[in-house]
This record gives structure tokens, sequence and C-alpha cells, in this order.
């Protein structure tokens, strides 16, 4: 069963990523949305938690959220995808489930 985990807090103010990342089985997916676009960026401490949970499971950004707070793509960790609310919606049905991490 597959599932769509979305994170909307900074990695730097909560501990909401770390707890989605130790609970998200490989080959789910993990959309970083409003805040939680943050951890996606390089040159964070965030960027060995990210680099390790790529090996297993995929990540996404919201692109509009990540724009909305003045970042491009090409400051993003590298092997995370960008989506819009089309995509977004679209994973949403994708996946069997989906769970927030607030």
């Amino acid at each position: 069963m597959s599932i769509l985990h979305t994170v909307n807090k900074s990695p730097f103010e909560r501990n909401s990523l770390e707890s989605c990342l130790k609970f998200a089985a490989p080959g789910a997916a993990v959309l970083l949305i409003e805040d939680g676009v943050y951890a996606g960026l390089r040159d964070t401490t965030a960027v060995p938690l990210i680099a390790d949970a790529l090996e297993r499971v995929k990540i996404y950004v919201l692109g509009p959220d990540l724009k909305a707070r003045g970042f491009a793509a090409e400051r993003l960790i590298p092997g995370i995808g960008v989506v819009d609310y089309a995509q977004f919606v679209a994973m949403a049905v994708e996946h069997a489930k989906v769970q927030a991490w607030l």
C-alpha cells in the first residue's frame, strides 16, 4: 500500500519530517509543502536526513510554496522533484492514502 506523506513544518522548528521519514516505507512519496520546503534546500543541516531518505523514498516539493518563500528549484538538493498543484492532486489520487505530518 503506497502512501503519500505531506510535511508542512520546517525541520528547523519541528521534528515532523524526521518522524515522517522514520515511518515512511520504501517506495513511499514525501511531499514538502508550506514551510516544509525548507527541508529540501541545499547547504542546510537537513541535507544528510534528506539524502539518506532519497535512497528509499521519493521526495518532492510544492513549487508554488518554494517560490512563495523566494527560492528557485536550483536551490534544491539533487533528487528532489518539484510539483505544481495539479500534480499534487494527481499524487493524492495515485496513492492509497495521504498522511499529513503536522
